[in-house]
């Protein structure tokens, strides 16, 4: 790999923080995202196990004698290593011999099913989650607002210029992947489509030898796109294929090919927000439903610039997608977590940020300009009911994350606005 060629993300700065404070790490997540060429940045030597070069020459060794594998400059890159999940033990043990920091990169794109059963790695193997590009990243985002200053409540209002819906439309469609950047609208639609084909009829399978149907998975994922940042449950979603695919499938076939899309970092559920707010309101304990990327659901749904243009609420759907994407990746690097809040009582709110000292910020996801004042509303009713609970812990920041708005500023009512094209970490 050429350095001039290298994109810089995000997660750069953790890897080389992590490199010098433990012996090993591993940057797991979804294929084609990136792991693989960044590490490579971070590394001095490298061996990829799942090279089909002289018969998959790597993997024979790595299964016939895993500590050959370990030899080379540090820090050295270990590629796909859930190939011959050994190597875990091996790295582990090599670790704790050495005790020096920065040893090793491992990169995975599936958890072996069989990894419980081998040691941990607490303390020696550090673990960092790797996503497609956000819009920064990939340079569609001026980056002009920081998401760790807004969320300390620090902002200087800015113009950020007209953002087209057309625009918008096909950053949803192309998707984060690496490998889009640069093609046409045409030839970026057809890697999610490939990636969902690849990591089902091969990866499926290679993670631990079991033959599936295939055919339900897929029913599976285009349940999960129809359904994309929505809160359904797996009864639904087993009810949702019935009705709409007119096949069936069982709640625990559901259950499993959940587990497999998780294994498979297909998935990337928003948890529920609740241990933030020590109120007595009751608060739903479901999870936002994510594909890892809204152009694989695009690809699933099979939906164009021009249909999606005539179906505004999937579109609201899949935007509301790609901006908690981009939430996820710029919240990791100052060690927050997103979440989303919806109780009982009705009240939701789209996206939830909450930082190291217990501190939260509360997010509207809405697509045009005209749906500001009502998200602002909603966001302030929410605040003023937490604020009347005497155990309730208001948000400290309110933000509506706007798709079409040409500047980042505060409202009169204390509610800021911001496009997600000028957001960053």
């Amino acid at each position: 790999m050429e350095e001039r060629k290298y994109l810089p993300r995000i997660i750069d700065e953790k890897i080389t923080s992590f490199l010098e404070t433990f012996g090993a790490v591993c940057i797991e997540g979804p294929k084609w995202c990136g792991k693989t060429w960044t590490s490579s940045h971070h590394a001095n030597s490298e061996i990829f196990i799942g090279d089909p070069s002289g018969n998959f020459q790597n993997r024979q060794l790595a299964e016939l004698s895993p500590d050959l594998i370990l030899e080379g400059a540090a820090p050295r890159l270990i590629d796909e290593w859930q190939e011959v999940p050994p190597l875990w033990d091996a790295v582990r043990y090599k670790v704790d011999q050495t005790k020096e920091k920065g040893q090793f990169i491992l990169t995975g794109s599936a958890t072996p099913n069989h990894k419980g059963i081998l040691h941990s790695g607490a303390g020696r193997i550090a673990r960092l989650h790797m996503r497609p590009m956000s819009l920064y990243e990939s340079g569609d985002s001026s980056g002009k607002i920081s998401l760790g200053d807004l969320c300390n409540g620090k902002m200087t209002p800015v113009m950020t210029g007209e953002v087209r819906l057309k625009t918008l439309i096909s950053l949803i469609i192309r998707g984060g992947w690496p490998g889009s950047i640069g093609l046409t609208e045409k030839q970026a639609a057809l890697i999610p489509a490939e990636y969902l084909s690849a990591v089902i009829d091969d990866d499926v399978y290679r993670m631990d030898g079991i033959k599936r149907n295939t055919a339900k998975m897929r029913l599976l994922l285009r349940s999960l796109a129809r359904n994309e940042s929505t809160t359904v449950t797996n009864r639904t979603l087993k009810n949702d294929i019935k009705e709409i695919d007119d096949e069936d499938i069982d709640v625990e076939t559901v259950k499993e090919y959940l587990d497999i899309f998780k294994r498979l970092f297909i998935i990337d559920d928003q948890p529920p927000f609740s241990s933030g707010i020590r109120s007595s309101v009751r608060v739903k304990q479901a999870v936002k439903r994510h594909l890892a990327d809204p152009s694989l659901a695009c690809a699933l749904l099979k939906v164009t610039p021009d249909s999606l243009l005539r179906d505004l609420e999937t579109l609201g759907f899949l935007f509301e997608a790609l901006c908690e994407r981009d939430l996820k990746i710029y919240a990791d690097a100052f060690n927050a977590s997103l979440y989303h809040y919806q109780d009982y009582q009705g009240r939701e709110i789209d996206a939830v940020i909450k930082l190291a000292d217990g501190n939260w910020a509360a997010f509207e996801i809405k697509l045009g300009a005209n749906q500001i004042d009502a998200a602002a509303e909603n966001l302030r009713s929410i605040k003023s009911a937490i604020e009347n609970d005497p155990k309730g812990k208001p948000p400290a920041v309110l933000c509506v994350l706007c798709g079409m708005t040409n500047a980042a500023y505060q409202r009169p009512d204390g509610v800021y606005v911001v496009p997600i094209t000028a957001l960053k970490n």
